[in-house]
């Protein structure tokens, strides 16, 4: 069983997502980067060569249409 130390050093801070609700860039970042390996892992796409080999790569528009979708939900959030 998971300590409750573990689960706490998984989520943000309150302080960091109110402060990132109210606009602050430095918060907004911190969220960005706390979520980025989740969104690249979404935005990652099965493409195929030349010859039909299949390889990964990170598809970049859709990476920065899901952070900005973060970044909208972040500002409408109602830390109140």
């Amino acid at each position: 069983m998971k300590s409750n130390n573990a689960v706490k050093s998984r989520l943000v801070p309150y302080p960091v997502i109110a402060m990132a609700a109210g606009g602050d860039v430095d918060a907004i970042n911190h969220v960005l980067n706390h979520f980025g390996g989740y969104i690249k892992s979404l935005a990652t796409r099965r493409l195929f060569d030349k010859d039909g080999n299949p390889y990964f790569c990170i598809d970049e528009a859709l990476r920065r249409r899901l952070e900005t979708k973060l970044i909208t939900a972040i500002l409408s959030f109602n830390a109140a």
